[in-house]
């Protein structure tokens, strides 16, 4: 249906940032497809808006569900990466305000807070649509976004460095991480730098935050050996490890680092730079989260 389909960008972006899930966010997107197909068009008076609430509340109500499931992920949990290369048109709308570090902050607000803030701060609504959106009074959605802004501000990193030196210290810590450097690497860190891995059971990673520079240097390190590369490889279905690739993306308006095996992406690390030194690493795994991404 076309007025769908001129919508459908909008609606993945909503959804995204809502989710933190590629795969939920599509799936959410379809079933507000099936719905608008059992509406009567001439009927609705904006199509625009009425996707957008469709979208919204279906998203909540999967965020809700999965926030359940994730009691029980294995570690850490990490939202999906997605590309915001400018070539990929599909997720345009993206491109601005997901941030990894944001998307991540954002998992700590109750889902109707978080579906607030994103009407409010990524997509500008007014308080009014928003809280005919929710189902909550205009009061009611101010003090949702006023608390849900003030969580966001104290707990969000701060970005300090453009995107040619982040390019730059990301190349930086690529030639350290294969090159086996580990002075390099960590002349790169902060003092208190992370990080969080993310293989929900289903790939060899860390289970717990590791912290210091020492600490994070010393772990890229042990599983860059032959040895653990090839016990990673089994962990995910891969019994050979030829052809592994390494190369530099956008995912989440920022350069990300994908590690590509056997014709599909196997790693993906995105890094959190402040004051030119590298705070927190974050490492996806899980082939479930990263399956969409093009390899290297």
């Amino acid at each position: 249906m076309p007025t769908f389909e001129d919508h459908r960008s909008l609606l993945v972006a909503v959804a995204y940032r809502i989710l933190g899930s590629v795969a939920d966010a599509e799936d959410v997107v379809q079933e507000a497809w099936l719905r608008w197909s059992g509406v009567d068009e001439s009927a609705v008076e904006d199509p625009k808006a009425y996707l957008i609430t469709v979208t919204t509340r279906l998203a909540i109500d999967r965020l809700r569900w999965a926030k359940s499931r994730r009691e029980s992920y294995v570690g850490p949990w990490l939202p999906e990466p997605i590309s915001t290369a400018p070539d990929v048109a599909e997720h345009a709308e993206l491109a601005d305000s997901v941030e990894m570090a944001m998307l991540v902050v954002l998992e700590t607000l109750s889902p109707l807070e978080r579906a607030v803030f994103v009407l409010r701060e990524a997509f500008d609504l007014p308080f009014a649509e928003i809280a005919e959106i929710t189902g909550r009074t205009e009061a009611a959605t101010r003090q949702l976004a006023r608390r849900a802004r003030e969580h966001v501000r104290d707990k969000r990193p701060r970005f300090d460095v453009d995107q040619g030196e982040r390019r730059r210290i990301t190349e930086r810590f690529l030639g350290a991480s294969t090159g086996g450097d580990l002075d390099a690497l960590i002349e790169l860190f902060s003092d208190q730098v992370t990080i969080v891995s993310d293989g929900g059971g289903k790939a060899r990673a860390a289970l717990r935050v590791i912290t210091g520079a020492e600490n994070v240097g010393r772990y890229l390190q042990s599983i860059r050996t032959p040895a653990n590369i090839a016990k990673f490889m089994v962990s995910i279905g891969m019994a050979e490890v030829e052809g592994m690739s390494f190369a530099l993306a956008t995912l989440n308006n920022a350069p990300a680092i994908v590690i590509s095996a056997g014709g599909r992406v196997v790693s993906v690390l995105s890094l959190l730079i402040s004051d030119g030194k590298i705070e927190t690493i974050y490492l996806m795994a899980n082939p479930d989260k990263i399956g969409h991404l093009q390899p290297a």
